[in-house]
């Protein structure tokens, strides 16, 4: 899977690159699509969504983006994912914390060209039941929508998920972008606009057992 990063820019700046990297998924940030009113979206007077569907269809890939939707007054952190033209859905962040956007649903893994992609948006990345979760429905990798790096803990916590999912996670960021194996490696990072990644899918997968004193014996 050949990940195409654009860590800056909106969607119209990062086309040029994607087109050149010939990449089976492009991942954006929180400054590809800005804020999106879903009023808006189903009156015409913004096309947010459908530009993004129409350059999945250009690109011939699979498109991640981040945005801050608008929805009956609430604002979320979300992630959509586009493909062949086709808006597939929109992801929210679940967890918040006294913060003026609103926690979401609807935790999901997509189906696409390039693989079952999980979407984790937001600080979810600091809940590793989310990654967990993701992995049981079998996504075979989980991209993260980050804002800013300001300390250490989302790379540790990118590491922490991805070995806890045992899946590999990649994180696009404000102005960074990583990737962590299913062992809890980091493998890639870069504060470059855009870069590439070459992933290779695998999952880690771990048998537990216990003993129980008394007539149960063991079990596994």
């Amino acid at each position: 899977m050949k990940i195409h990063f654009v860590t800056r820019g909106d969607l119209a700046a990062c086309e040029e690159g994607a087109a050149r990297s010939s990449c089976d998924v492009l991942a954006l940030g929180f400054q590809a699509l800005g804020e999106v009113d879903y009023r808006s979206e189903l009156d015409g007077s913004s096309q947010k969504l459908e530009s993004l569907a129409l350059l999945s269809r250009r690109l011939n890939c699979t498109v991640v983006a981040g945005c801050v939707t608008l929805s009956c007054g609430f604002r979320r952190r979300s992630a959509a994912v586009a493909e062949r033209g086709k808006i597939l859905g929109v992801s929210d962040q679940l967890y918040t914390q006294g913060e003026e956007v609103r926690g979401g649903a609807h935790l999901k893994v997509y189906s696409t060209a390039a693989g079952k992609l999980g979407l984790c948006v937001g600080e979810d990345l600091y809940f590793p039941q989310v990654a967990q979760s993701l992995s049981l429905f079998d996504a075979d990798a989980i991209f993260c929508v980050f804002g800013q790096e300001r300390e250490e803990a989302p790379r540790l916590m990118l590491r922490a998920s991805a070995f806890c999912a045992g899946v590999p996670v990649c994180m696009c960021a404000d102005g960074l972008a990583q990737v962590a194996s299913e062992r809890g490696e980091l493998l890639f990072r870069s504060a470059r606009k855009e870069c590439d990644y070459e992933l290779s899918l695998s999952r880690a997968y771990r048998v537990f057992s216990r003993r129980l004193r008394g007539g149960a014996g063991r079990e596994e």
